[in-house]
């Protein structure tokens, strides 16, 4: 068989004029030898362009309350319902899509100081005259009638709801599970037999259904088992809890909001020593919350700022502000984890993205594409100085960038101060605590 194979002479490749062969060329982007550049810039330019893009802020719900907003509460069975409480006793109901108060009624004479949606999509209130309300908002005309109350003997603090059964937990000097199944019925109590403070926060475990915790004002976090309706733990910290969250996808993982400005992350298996410290507010933390995921949690705090932090790590990833925002009270993610609500002091309703710089709405496949890559190549140079300075770099109001300085100083100073004393004791023998250890000052069985 004979064969004809096709052959060009390498002269018909040269330039002219030349007589060096031309080089072949691999078009592979991977082993170009300036890759690693070419993507440091692409980085560099993404996380600029990010930064560019973040607002964070979308809107107010509707016209707000005429008073401070103290409490929010969402409704488990829908993706657009919240309810809002303020300090007139007025209780609202919004939409999200239209961004519109739905129903409103006058619940109390004072503070709504907690809300609940109960599994039949009913909402309970609950506020310092010492009574509890239930409202049916998707049924009834504004301002109607309760469908029932409870009256205490102390004003209520907080309420929670159970994830399975028809019961709710309400916090005053004690803790009460009330059943919805039969209003008449008197309320199982749970407390600590030697406690006498008021309890400021109630939380069942939306996983781990029969535990329910709570905090008071002697600084005293509490676990109830309620298979046995009985407390099983006491732990007393350094500063008093304002508010807790237990994560919903990790059973034993709480959260503490804390009067010393930090929030702390416990397993409540062994609770001896704090997971985590979060600590970049400058005021105290008034309410925590862990996302959907699990993976993050929001704050709100009396500093004027709402801050939002990865689990993992001990300073915030985000921090929302506005000019007008006063006091933040209260905050919450939206069911998809895409939003954010928060209620402050000045009477409004505010919803954040919870991605500052991302974009709701159809995206074509190039866009996709395009945010895909850099998002993978921000995550590849993240430790590359530059790219984590913009990246970390937030514009904060001068109160907080002051009070931030003033309190690194005087952190400073205490740290000094018993370094000092350390080294002319004889406790520079004993063995360093940290401050994880340190939050804890005593625990109770």
């Amino acid at each position: 068989m004979k064969i004809k194979a096709l052959s060009r002479s390498a002269e018909a490749y040269q330039p002219a004029g030349s007589s060096v062969p031309k080089a072949p060329r691999n078009l592979d982007p991977a082993i170009h030898p300036f890759e690693r550049a070419r993507e440091y810039t692409r980085a560099l330019n993404a996380v600029k362009l990010e930064r560019m893009h973040a607002q964070p802020f979308i809107g107010q719900l509707g016209k707000g309350h005429v008073d401070g907003v103290y409490s929010l509460a969402k409704d488990p069975n829908s993706l657009e319902r919240f309810a809002s409480g303020s300090g007139d006793g007025v209780v609202k109901v919004w939409d999200l899509t239209s961004r519109e108060e739905i129903w409103h009624g006058t619940a109390h004479e004072n503070v709504v100081k907690s809300m609940t949606w109960s599994r039949d999509q009913k909402l309970l209130t609950c506020a310092a005259d010492r009574t509890i309300k239930l409202f049916d908002p998707y049924n009834t005309q504004s301002d109607s009638t309760p469908l029932n109350s409870w009256l205490g003997t102390n004003a209520f603090t907080s309420l929670s709801h159970h994830r399975s059964k028809n019961a709710f937990a309400a916090a005053s000097g004690v803790i009460s599970i009330y059943d919805l199944d039969n209003y008449s019925a008197a309320p199982e109590i749970l407390k600590w037999p030697s406690a006498v403070d008021t309890i400021t926060s109630v939380q069942f475990n939306q996983t781990e259904t029969s535990v329910l915790a709570s905090c008071a004002t002697d600084r005293s976090v509490i676990l109830y088992d309620l298979r046995t309706g009985t407390p099983v733990a006491k732990t007393i910290l350094k500063f008093a809890t304002n508010a807790l969250a237990f994560n919903p996808m990790e059973t034993f993982n709480m959260a503490t909001a804390s009067e010393d400005h930090n929030t702390y992350i416990w397993d409540i298996r062994k609770f001896d020593r704090a997971l985590q410290i979060l600590k970049d507010h400058v005021a105290a933390v008034m309410d925590v919350e862990f996302s959907p995921t699990g993976e993050e949690l929001v704050t709100a705090s009396y500093d004027r700022t709402v801050r939002l932090w990865s689990r993992s790590k001990g300073h915030s990833r985000d921090v929302y502000h506005t000019k007008r925002m006063q006091r933040v009270f209260c905050a919450r993610w939206t069911p998809d984890n895409k939003y954010l609500l928060s209620g402050s002091d000045d009477g409004n309703i505010r919803l954040w993205r919870s991605n500052a710089s991302s974009r709701e709405g159809v995206k074509s496949a190039k866009q996709r594409q395009a945010l895909e890559y850099s998002n993978t190549l921000l995550n590849r140079y993240s430790h590359m100085p530059e790219i984590r300075r913009i990246g970390r770099h937030r514009h904060v109001p001068k109160v907080v960038k002051k009070a931030n300085e003033i309190k690194g100083e005087e952190l400073k100073a205490i740290k000094r101060r018993e370094e000092n004393e350390r080294k002319h004791s004889k406790r520079k023998f004993e063995a360093r605590r940290s401050e994880r250890d340190k939050v804890v000052l005593a625990r109770e069985k």
